[in-house]
């Protein structure tokens, strides 16, 4: 992605933005599917990986045949769902095929235009490199996806729920790369003479317990935790169920594979990673963001409720699909106060009529 500096004129940094900020709705799209694949355990209905011909789903059912057949040699099917009906595999495939659809559309929707960009020479200086690794980011997202479905379909019915972790990790360090690029250039259309915003160490460590809180969730979800037990606040009539740590397991072992131990370290450190939010969302209001505290803390609020009702309700699939979507947004909102916070010196310089060029850049 290297080029020549380009005239200042030239580079379309809000146009560029807004690019991304639509790449990312879809990447939050993707997310939400998903959710939704992993909770109605679709994600191994497809048993090859066809990055090209893969697009074009059974068109006929000498094809749907040969899927299914191909399916009930999983051991998903063998363990789980054997006597499935081709109706009923239809329509775990919906869900897997619609995943793997948007993730090419996404793919799609970010190196055509980041071509274009780059051949136009409106990719400001600096940005080429970025916007590559976004781009690279991606198609390791594909294969690590690959790479997760191809762990649920040898001896195991289900994929591993440390892939799936680094799956949805992945995503969502691309969605806040997105994002995070977005408002640098947003600033930048406003002054060219901007820098980038910087990640402050409160910031980083605010984003990283939250991020911590969101893979703990996504191991919930790969080890099928949440169903464990379906009350609140108390795990059935204790705080924590009596033989619910393995002794025969390691202390690493327990946090990670140990779904009651797992799920109990979600429930609970769920309010470090509110208070975290929180506390960011306040640092960028003292800024001037005065939309940072109500959006965040009406998110965390609405995440914290939607938890605890996926947990009543049983893991009720439109619940716990909306509580991945909220801390999406939440994720959303967070990188944004991170960024404000990041640039606030810079914004307070430009405001300032005695700034000089040297504080200014």
């Amino acid at each position: 992605m290297r080029m020549s500096r380009p005239n200042a004129r030239a580079t379309r940094p809000r146009a560029i933005a807004n690019w991304l900020i639509a790449v990312a709705v879809l990447v939050f799209l993707m997310v939400v599917v998903g959710g939704i694949t992993r909770l109605t355990e679709s994600g191994l209905s497809m048993v090859t990986w066809k990055p090209i011909s893969g697009i074009i789903p059974p068109l006929n059912t000498a094809q749907w045949m040969a899927e299914f057949d191909a399916y009930r040699a999983t051991p998903e099917y063998l363990k789980v769902n054997r006597g499935m009906t081709l109706a009923a595999f239809q329509g775990i495939f919906f869900w897997e095929y619609l995943h793997r659809v948007l993730g090419r559309v996404i793919g799609l929707a970010f190196a055509l235009p980041l071509l274009w960009f780059w051949f136009r020479r409106a990719i400001p200086v600096g940005y080429g490199p970025r916007l590559a690794a976004l781009l690279s980011l991606g198609a390791l997202q594909g294969a690590i996806g690959w790479w997760m479905v191809a762990s649920g379909l040898v001896d195991r019915p289900d994929v591993s729920h440390l892939r799936l972790a680094t799956h949805l990790s992945t995503a969502l360090f691309i969605f806040s790369g997105l994002i995070w690029t977005a408002r640098d250039l947003r600033l930048m259309a406003r002054d060219a003479g901007v820098p980038p915003a910087r990640l402050h160490r409160g910031a980083l460590i605010a984003l990283a317990i939250v991020a911590l809180q969101i893979i703990i969730g996504a191991l919930v979800a790969g080890l099928d935790a949440g169903y464990a037990f379906s009350s609140w606040p108390m795990m059935g009539d204790s705080w924590f169920p009596a033989g619910g740590w393995r002794d025969t397991m390691g202390v690493a072992a327990n946090l990670i594979d140990n779904p009651i131990v797992v799920q109990f370290v979600h429930r609970w450190f769920a309010w470090v990673a509110a208070a975290a939010a929180v506390w960011l969302a306040m640092r960028a209001s003292r800024t001037g963001a005065m939309w940072a505290l109500p959006l965040t803390g009406g998110l965390v609020a609405a995440q914290i409720a939607l938890g605890i009702g996926a947990l009543l309700s049983g893991v009720a699939i439109p619940i716990a699909a909306a509580h991945q979507a909220v801390g999406a947004l939440l994720l959303a909102a967070l990188v944004a106060c991170a960024h404000r916070v990041g640039s606030s010196p810079v914004r307070a310089a430009s405001r300032s009529p005695r700034s000089s060029p040297v504080l200014a850049h």
